[in-house]
């Protein structure tokens, strides 16, 4: 199933038709108990409204509403090797090779809901930074009791210049107005997504592409459950979270995105989330 968070309520596909839930409210729609049981309910006493054709006449928003959105880092080896290539310069390149072994993985505050932007929404790249590139993403969603209830596609807009000029910058790489986008919905499945999900990315400028490439989920080397009990040890979430799970599509060194620029995001199950550059 998949669940969608528009301007004129809740929608939940399921079977190929759309059903409108009955929850006003999207926060506590993500923290009902039993969760994938509490949309089959909804679907099974339910009447379709159509076919999920509707969802071309509905205006989706970026799933969230109180949450915060958090991201973990290094967690590709190919993400360790691109930070390490662009700190080496500054002395900072060992610090992304030590976490990508330790024990405890990089975790850091990413977006609030007024930074993020949703599908077909624009996304930013900050004015003082000079190596601008997107980062797509698995993301959980993840209920306050700390549970993974459902998955999004997640684009983790990242200053490449401010963060290899020092790891402390990190924040100001990473946090800024339009730093995320997450969309086009939530898939809930029964079961744990399967590995095997590919992600995929294209960048393109004036029609044409720049970039394209996928990796399959399980190049990751952290889990997802180890990742959500390290942000859950000594924090607590209200409303529930998200959490982007790093990268593992990484332009070359070379490239880096302009104003007018389209990034297409693509994960087998959720679907595609698509933005442009401001």
């Amino acid at each position: 199933m998949k669940i969608y968070k528009t301007g004129t309520g809740i929608f939940i596909e399921s079977g190929g038709n759309l059903f409108a839930s009955r929850h006003p409210s999207w926060d506590s729609f993500l923290n009902q108990d039993h969760f994938h049981e509490s949309l089959e309910a909804e679907v099974n006493g339910g009447k379709a409204l159509g076919t999920t054709d509707l969802l071309e006449d509905l205006i989706i928003q970026a799933p969230i509403q109180s949450q915060e959105i958090w991201a973990a880092g290094v967690t590709y080896i190919r993400s360790r090797d691109a930070r390490m290539e662009e700190s080496k310069d500054t002395g900072g390149g060992s610090f992304y090779d030590k976490v990508y072994d330790a024990v405890r993985p990089e975790l850091f505050f990413k977006a609030n809901p007024h930074r993020c932007a949703g599908p077909g929404a624009l996304v930013r790249i900050r004015k003082d930074s000079t190596w601008n590139v997107p980062e797509p993403e698995l993301t959980l969603v993840i209920n306050n009791k700390g549970k993974i209830i459902g998955y999004t596609a997640g684009n983790d807009m990242s200053s490449r210049s401010i963060e290899g000029e020092n790891p402390l910058y990190l924040p100001q790489a990473k946090t800024y107005d339009g730093s995320a986008a997450i969309g086009p919905c939530i898939y809930v499945p029964a079961a744990p997504i399967a590995p095997e999900t590919k992600i995929s990315m294209n960048i393109k400028r004036n029609g044409v592409t720049l970039y394209q490439d996928e990796v399959a989920i399980n190049k990751m080397k952290r889990g997802h459950t180890e990742l959500v009990e390290f942000l859950f040890r000594e924090c607590s979430f209200p409303f529930g979270c998200l959490l982007m799970t790093g990268t593992c599509l990484v332009p070359a060194n070379d490239f880096t995105l302009h104003s007018g620029d389209e990034i297409t995001i693509r994960i087998d199950g959720i679907g595609t989330l698509q933005n442009v550059v401001q």
